[in-house]
């Protein structure tokens, strides 16, 4: 996921089963966990913890998950272009 933003992912969506009902057991509960770390890790460098959003949905819910996946770019075209991506167009 850092490596996302720091090769210029304005955001990053993670989608994972939901919970307690993962093929891998705990998986997208460690995959939560990660995330909110991560989110930590982008908002204490001037990011923003909203670059990164985990959602949670069964492999049958196409509808939703295009609902989320249009919902999270809003949300990211709303907070711009990312300070890293700014700063690589201001040295260039």
């Amino acid at each position: 996921m850092l490596k996302a933003f720091e090769n210029g992912a304005d955001g990053v969506m993670v989608v994972g089963c939901l919970e307690g009902d993962c093929h891998y057991l705990s998986g997208n509960i460690r995959a939560k966990a990660r995330v909110k770390r991560v989110a930590g890790i982008v908002d204490k460098i001037g990011l923003g913890a909203g670059r990164i959003h985990m959602y949670n949905l069964s492999a049958g819910e196409g509808s939703k998950f295009a609902a989320y996946a249009n919902e999270f770019v809003e949300r990211i075209r709303e907070m711009g272009p990312s300070p890293i991506n700014v700063a690589r167009l201001k040295e260039a």
